[in-house]
This record gives C-alpha cells, sequence and structure tokens, in this order.
C-alpha cells in the first residue's frame, strides 16, 4: 500500500480556489474518516459537490498535511481508492492497546435500567423492577461494576437509590443531564400513548414471574 502519490501535471487544476480550499480538505477528511471502506475520487467528487480533479487537488494536499512523521494518520491509495491510515510508528501502542479484553455491549436488560436510572434517578431496585416487570438484580450489578451507575443514598422506606455518573455522561457525549433527549419531543397523542401505556403493563405483567 503507497501513500498518496503526487498528482501529474496533466491533472489541473491542482487546487480549488479561494476559501473552498480548506472547507474541501475537512470535508474530504471528514468523509474518509467515516468510511469503512476506500472512496473512489469520484464519488469524493460527487459527495463534495465539485469536480473530480478538485478532489483530486484536495486529497493531495490533505495528504501533503498528513506525510509520514507529521501526524498520526496518512492518506493512502489502496484497492482504488483513498483511506487514511495510521502511521506505521503507531502499530506497536495500537497492538497494546487492541489486545487488551473488549468491554461487551450493554445487553437489552442492562440498556434498560440505565434508561430508566438515567431519566428517573435517583430510582430505587425496586422501582426499576416495577417499572420494567422483571427483576433487575444483575443488570444494575452489571452497571455498578461498570461505573456507568452510583449509588445516591436511600429512600424514605429505606432501598438504597441509584443514579448516573459522570462517565456515564463521557461515554454518551453528554455535557450535563439536561442534554439526554427530551422525552417530550416524541409529543404522542393522548390514543398513542394510552396505546403504549397498555402494552408497556401488558409487558410487564408477562414478564413477572408467577
Amino acid at each position: 500500500m503507497s501513500e498518496l502519490e503526487p498528482l501529474q501535471d496533466n491533472d489541473a487544476p491542482r487546487e480549488p480556489v479561494g476559501d473552498n480550499v480548506s472547507e474541501l480538505g475537512r470535508m474530504l477528511e471528514a468523509l474518509l474518516f467515516l468510511s469503512p471502506q476506500p472512496l473512489g475520487a469520484a464519488e469524493l467528487a460527487d459527495a463534495c459537490e465539485v469536480g473530480e480533479a478538485e478532489a483530486l487537488a484536495g486529497l493531495e494536499r490533505l495528504g501533503e498535511r498528513c506525510a509520514a512523521g507529521l501526524r498520526g494518520i496518512v492518506v493512502r491509495q489502496v484497492a482504488g481508492g483513498f483511506t487514511l491510515a495510521t502511521d506505521p510508528i503507531t502499530e506497536r501502542a495500537a497492538r497494546r492497546l487492541f489486545s487488551r479484553p473488549r468491554t461487551p455491549p450493554l445487553t437489552q436488560a442492562q440498556a434498560e435500567c440505565l434508561a430508566v436510572v438515567a431519566y428517573l434517578q435517583p430510582v430505587s431496585r425496586p422501582e426499576l423492577a416495577r417499572i420494567r416487570g422483571v427483576a433487575s438484580d444483575s443488570a444494575v450489578a452489571t452497571l455498578l461494576e461498570r461505573g456507568l451507575i452510583e449509588e445516591s443514598g436511600r429512600s424514605r422506606f429505606g432501598a438504597l437509590l441509584y443514579r448516573t455518573t459522570e462517565l456515564f455522561q463521557k461515554l454518551f457525549g453528554l455535557s450535563g443531564l439536561d442534554g439526554l433527549p427530551a422525552l417530550a419531543q416524541f409529543d404522542p397523542s393522548p390514543e398513542e400513548e394510552g396505546e403504549l401505556r397498555e402494552r408497556l403493563l401488558r409487558a410487564g405483567e408477562q414478564r413477572s414471574p408467577g
């Protein structure tokens, strides 16, 4: 795999004009970052609404800014397209990082518990079980172990209360709990709300043991 080759003289124009230089470079970098597969010059040009020669010039400039030894990523031409790759110097560190055991994704039960805690916090384990219609001990224990929720005192009945942690906000990209999607935005009609409530109640009854 080779790094981005310089354009030939007959590929003019070599650069976008004016303020579009920086803007096009940022768009190309973002598209290459987002795509799991190499992207051809034609499809990049189409996405950025520029000519193919202009896209190639932008890719050359991006390749110069990401040349080996300057940044942690480089632009490479592979499989008939362009992609971002890590600088070879990062290989050892990357192997050490990604050889570690990966944290498994949340199960549906854990995700449900986390959502209830996030929106109703502080909330107790009995309340979680009543809302979900099934015991939530295992899910709560996992969320505590992963540091996504924490104890937050006790209810007036003596049950432990739980709230989300700063780690939860960090992992979900929230600057604060007010950054959670507002439930009101879904704005169901009274009929839809009644139907949803009945469905949740029936589901809870079916999942409740005995």
